[in-house]
């Protein structure tokens, strides 16, 4: 069984691509298996959110962080949750 990791990607992705581009940085807490998942999650939530396409997202870094250093108030609970209750 794998542990969920939490990673931090960084990029930059391409804002109001038609009349005026501009690339826009991004940071991004997920928690993921693995690198693989982390960016298809962050290509997922960008493209959804910003409606881009995944050749408007560039994903410059991705590295695993500690538990001490997430900014995202979120993932840091779900990352200290022992175990789910479902009614």
């Amino acid at each position: 069984m794998s542990e969920i990791k939490i990673y931090r990607v960084e990029g930059v992705m391409l804002i109001s691509h038609d009349k005026y581009p501009t690339w826009q940085k991004f940071t991004k807490e997920v928690r993921a298996l693995n690198e693989e998942q982390a960016k298809e999650y962050v290509y997922s939530v960008l493209g959804s959110n910003h409606k881009l396409r995944r050749k408007h997202i560039k994903i410059l870094s991705i590295k695993e962080i500690d538990i001490s250093e997430v900014r995202d108030r979120r993932i840091a609970g779900l990352a200290t949750l022992k175990r789910f209750v479902k009614k």
